[in-house]
C-alpha cells in the first residue's frame, strides 16, 4: 500500500468513528504501528485536516472535512494525467491550456512521492489533433454554460448551407471531429452538428427557454428509444 493510500484509509477510518478513538485502536484497524500512526496524523494535520486530539486522549475528525487534492491513489493519478494530456492535445485552445494549468496546480500540492509518480507516468496520448474548426469552441462551451441560443451557418455533407438557430447543451469530442448537440428551431428536434462544418457562429444573447440538464436528459432518452441495428 502506498503512503497516499494509507493516509486516505486513515481519514476514512476516522470518519467511521463519531467519538474520539484511541491511537492504538486506529493503528490496529489500519494494520500499522502506533509510531507510524502518529506520524501519519501529524502529516494530515500539517496538510489542513481538522483532526483533534493527541496521544493518550484519542483522535476525532471534524465533520464536513473534504479530502485535499493530494489524496489520490496511484490509478487516480494515472487517470488524471491521461485525461489532462488528452484534453491538452485537443483543438480547443482554451480548454487545452486549462488542462495543462490544472495538471500543474495538482502537481504543486502533491507530496514529493506522488509528484514523482505524476511526472513519470508512462500513459501516453497520441499526436495533437490538427484543428479544422473555423469557429471558437470556447464560445460554444460558453453558450452551453450560459444556456444561450446560437445563430449558425451550417454546411451539410454536400456543402449546402443553411441558417439555423439552435439551443446547444452538449459538446462531444472524438478523435477527428467535435460534435455539438443541440435543439434545432428549424427542425424542431435534436440535431448533431459537426463543428468543422459550422461556417459562422454568433451567440445571440437570448437564453433558451429550457434548462440544459432537461434537454440532455430528453436527448439521451431519444437515443435509448432508437432502434438497434
Amino acid at each position: 500500500m502506498s503512503r497516499s493510500e494509507r493516509l486516505l484509509d486513515l481519514v476514512q477510518t476516522l470518519r467511521r468513528h463519531r467519538r474520539p478513538v484511541s491511537g492504538q485502536t486506529l493503528a490496529s484497524e489500519l494494520g500499522i504501528s502506533i509510531r507510524t500512526l502518529y506520524r501519519d496524523i501529524a502529516t494530515l494535520q500539517g496538510q489542513g485536516a481538522p483532526i483533534e486530539g493527541e496521544a493518550g486522549l484519542g483522535y476525532a475528525l471534524k465533520p464536513g472535512f473534504m479530502l485535499p487534492p493530494l489524496m489520490f491513489t496511484d490509478e487516480e493519478i494515472e487517470a488524471i494525467v491521461l485525461g489532462s494530456r488528452w484534453v491538452a492535445k485537443q483543438p480547443d485552445n482554451r480548454l487545452s491550456r486549462a488542462a495543462a494549468d490544472a495538471l500543474a496546480k495538482i502537481a504543486a500540492v502533491l507530496p514529493d512521492d506522488l509528484r514523482e509518480d505524476l511526472d513519470a507516468s508512462t500513459l501516453l496520448v497520441g499526436p495533437r489533433v490538427e484543428a479544422s474548426e473555423g469557429i471558437d469552441l470556447g464560445a460554444v462551451r460558453q453558450a452551453i454554460r450560459d444556456e444561450r441560443k446560437l445563430a449558425i451557418l451550417y454546411n451539410d455533407a454536400a456543402g449546402a448551407g443553411s441558417e439555423r438557430v439552435v439551443w446547444p447543451f452538449a459538446l462531444g469530442f472524438f478523435d477527428k471531429v467535435r460534435v455539438m448537440v443541440a435543439w434545432c428551431e428549424m427542425r424542431q428536434g435534436f440535431r448533431h452538428f459537426r463543428t468543422d462544418r459550422i461556417a459562422r457562429l454568433d451567440i445571440t444573447g437570448t437564453r433558451y427557454p429550457r434548462r440544459r440538464q432537461t434537454l440532455l436528459k430528453e436527448w439521451r432518452a431519444t437515443l435509448d428509444e432508437a432502434p438497434r441495428p
